[in-house]
């Protein structure tokens, strides 16, 4: 074993390369016998060198150790290549498919995500946000309609912004993708009534914009399909005790509900476990009906029927349409898309 006399360098063998210090883009292309230029565009994955001759400078790049400084490029190229994505809730399997879309997205566009999480709080959300935009991310996508509109439309005046989900107004400078809620409330409904039910509850635990529209849908095709059948509407404040009482109707009151749409798969799984540990029998005593088609649907048993969201291809759409706005968009865009109805083991015609 050999030392170096003190405030000396070692070289390294083979590569003329001094140890103590980080590998540059010149040793990569010194040891690869090429230019600064070739080996910048290897790296970059850029035209104007040949594949043979990419794959030997990124053969020596990796031998070398070397990593390219994505910050001090960004300081030439005026661009960091980051985007955010803001996320109410990572733990909810349809903030996660979101972003999952959005991620298949960006790897096309040569972009990377910087993730920032609520944790369902919206002081969180917009300290999360302010974070996003000091690391220099290029554009937003937020999965969540608990920013307030007036900070919204300060943040986009200084970054392109595309919110997934449906805002209470429009907000100037502010693109949205959101599902259609009321052909999703619809196909829910149309469902059970073609099953035979007619006392069909609808169960929230949310007063935001896209459950309330979920609500109105319900509420008016009840009343249309159904005359004289009052809709009954159980939340959105104390959703515990509405999944009690409704449990509680069921095993004790005549004329209860023999079906039940609920705001999304979560509150739908929280309704299937009440009604399994009050020893009611699904669907045969009740049937239900989730929104999302979630992750969660599939294992519960009975298997959850529900309204799919296109989850990943929402997020998709967010980022490229926040691509377009980086790239000179600059008149507001606003996407609905439609959902379709997953028919499982959940729902069933009514006892006789």
């Amino acid at each position: 074993m050999t030392h170096s006399p003190a405030g000396t360098e070692t070289l390294l063998p083979g590569r003329g390369r001094r140890a103590g210090r980080k590998p540059t883009i010149h040793d990569v292309a010194e040891a690869a016998g090429v230019s600064k230029s070739a080996v910048s565009l290897a790296i970059r994955n850029q035209r104007g060198v040949s594949e043979a001759t990419r794959e030997h400078i990124l053969n020596i790049a990796q031998e070398l150790g070397y990593r390219s400084n994505v910050w001090a490029r960004s300081l030439v190229q005026g661009r960091t290549g980051l985007i955010g994505i803001l996320l109410q809730d990572l733990g909810n399997s349809y903030h996660r498919d979101v972003t999952a879309g959005v991620e298949d997205a960006a790897v096309e566009n040569d972009l990377r995500l910087v993730i920032g999480h609520g944790r369902r709080d919206a002081k969180r959300l917009q300290a999360e946000l302010d974070s996003l935009l000091a690391l220099g991310v290029e554009g937003v996508v937020i999965v969540s309609s608990w920013v307030p509109p007036q900070y919204l439309e300060k943040i986009g005046k200084r970054v392109p912004v595309v919110v997934v989900g449906r805002l209470p107004e429009p907000v100037s400078g502010i693109d949205t993708v959101a599902n259609r809620d009321e052909i999703g409330a619809r196909q829910a409904v149309e469902h059970l009534i073609e099953l035979g039910h007619t006392r069909i509850a609808h169960l929230t635990g949310s007063a935001r914009p896209a459950a309330m529209h979920r609500r109105g849908a319900f509420s008016e095709l009840m009343r249309r399909l159904l005359p004289g059948v009052d809709p009954q509407v159980e939340g959105p404040e104390q959703l515990e005790a509405a999944i009690r009482y409704l449990v509680f109707q069921i095993q004790e009151e005549k004329g209860a509900p023999t079906a039940v749409f609920t705001q999304n798969d979560r509150v739908a799984a929280d309704l299937v476990g009440a009604s399994l540990d009050a020893g009611l029998r699904l669907p045969e005593q009740l049937s239900i009906v989730g929104y999302d088609n979630s992750s969660v649907c599939r294992m519960l048993r009975p298997q959850l029927t529900s309204v799919d969201q296109p989850r990943s291809r929402m997020g998709q759409m967010a980022l490229e349409m926040l691509s377009e706005r980086i790239t000179g968009r600059t008149e507001d865009k606003h996407v609905t898309i439609a959902p379709n109805l997953v028919v499982r083991e959940s729902t069933a015609p009514p006892r006789s």
